[in-house]
């Protein structure tokens, strides 16, 4: 719809909402790769994740070469998150009231503005710390106000009974995206800072394409907003963005991974942010560190390949547990290596669980969502998971200033151990079951 709704709800429904399917994918003999609009849905999100991969893959680094200081780079990379945090917000509040396939074509024109013009001021010699700090935050800024769009508009994409394998397979698809990211990112900074925004241009470019195409595609009344609340009156967008979070806290088989994703994404991220800035101030080139980002993503795309079947077969609960655990004895043990071979291998060890941990909590959430909350709900859980992560590179750029590369990731290491307890410590996290469990165990919680 050209024009779609303002209003959402103010009330949370009592039941589960049930799920909007594709034409043609309501057989029992639906498979993921058959289904050409969850294809086209994937490509234009493949498309805007690389995109955004390689702006945050090279910005920090750029800013290195620019600046000579890690805490600047760390600097530009906080407030870039803090603005994305920001935005998500909005950007949650955006796809439950307008259609989310046209925010998924605007957002990516403005991807494709800010691409042309870091390429611009890169040619142009124009770079700086503030001119960083402003192509940063922009990036960020449309991430957090558009992607949240596309990521809710893959519920009228996919039947709910394959959310479960739709989200391995988007952790297959980020694992790859992260696994070309690197070596990309680097050997285009090799060439020239002005590539990476002419790839960030092209990447938005392709997304811009492939949503035209699935918007078309869609019926116009799956993509209309689904429900207006009690009074029919318009919510403040503050009031509406705070009805996502208060959904949330009502639910105890989702709000305990609030916390729990809150410490273990600030310490996993300053884990993984010292080292890459480690090794830049070591004299590694851009290309180096883009291998190592490619040697933890080429292990976590080959875990993403078979964690559709890990989902259907372990809860989430225990995914969740000893997903952590080695997050945690990984990113210690980091701490007691130079080399980088080993810091490669314990890095990749350390990540074998995530893409089936994610693929387990992210799809049991998007299945207990009401659609009409999921724009709002899910841009909640990743402010509330996120929020502490613009301290994250931060804390990595004044650690190695400060303390050294060891103390630092001992610190985030033992961030991430306390996500470990958390989990102990929360029988709802731990009770999550397996993929084919997921609608009845959700049921229980409806109201």
């Amino acid at each position: 719809m050209a024009d779609p709704r303002g209003d959402t709800p103010a009330a949370v429904p009592t039941v589960v909402a049930p799920p909007q399917e594709p034409d043609g994918a309501t057989g029992s003999s639906y498979r993921l790769e058959r289904d050409s609009t969850y294809l086209t849905w994937l490509a234009s999100d493949t498309a805007t994740g690389t995109a955004s991969a390689l702006g945050t893959f090279a910005i920090p680094l750029i800013a290195i070469a620019v600046t000579g200081s890690a805490a600047q780079a760390g600097v530009i990379s906080g407030v870039s998150l803090a603005a994305r945090l920001i935005a998500t917000l909005v950007g949650g509040v955006m796809a439950d009231r307008r259609n989310r396939f046209a925010l998924m074509v605007v957002g990516a024109l403005v991807g494709v503005a800010v691409g042309l013009a870091f390429t611009l001021l890169c040619r142009s010699d124009g770079l700086s710390f503030t001119a960083l700090l402003v192509l940063s935050v922009l990036l960020a800024v449309r991430r957090g106000v558009f992607d949240p769009g596309g990521e809710a508009a893959i519920k009228q994409v996919v039947p709910e009974r394959a959310l479960g394998r739709a989200m391995a397979a988007n952790q297959a698809r980020d694992a790859a995206v992260n696994l070309a990211g690197g070596p990309i990112g680097g050997a285009l900074l090799g060439v020239g800072g002005w590539l990476v925004g002419v790839g960030i241009a092209l990447g938005h470019g392709v997304a811009f394409l492939a949503a035209s195409v699935l918007r078309r595609r869609v019926p116009v009344a799956a993509q209309l907003p689904t429900k207006s609340d009690a009074d029919g009156q318009t919510l403040s967008l503050f009031a509406d963005a705070r009805s996502g979070v208060r959904w949330l806290f009502r639910r105890p088989d989702l709000r305990g991974t609030l916390l729990i994703g809150t410490v273990v994404n600030l310490g996993f991220n300053l884990g993984v942010t010292a080292i890459i800035y480690s090794l830049q101030l070591q004299g590694y080139s851009p290309l180096s560190i883009g291998w190592l980002t490619a040697i933890v993503s080429g292990t976590m795309f080959v875990a993403a390949l078979v964690s559709p079947l890990v989902v259907t077969r372990v809860g989430a609960g225990a995914l969740a547990l000893y997903g952590l655990l080695l997050c945690t004895a990984g990113i210690v043990a980091v701490g007691f290596v130079q080399s980088f071979v080993a810091t490669a291998a314990l890095l990749a060890g350390s990540v074998v669980l995530v893409p089936a941990l994610n693929a387990g909590l992210t799809g049991y959430m998007v299945l207990a969502t009401p659609s009409a909350l999921l724009g709002r709900v899910t841009s909640a859980g990743q402010v509330l998971g996120m929020g502490a992560m613009p301290l994250a590179p931060v804390l990595a750029g004044f650690g190695l200033a400060l303390v050294g590369r060891p103390t630092t990731l001992l610190f985030a290491g033992a961030l991430c151990f306390i996500a470990v307890v958390l989990v102990l410590l929360t029988p709802s996290i731990r009770a999550l079951p397996k993929e084919s469990e997921w609608r009845a165990h959700a049921a229980k919680f409806g109201s």
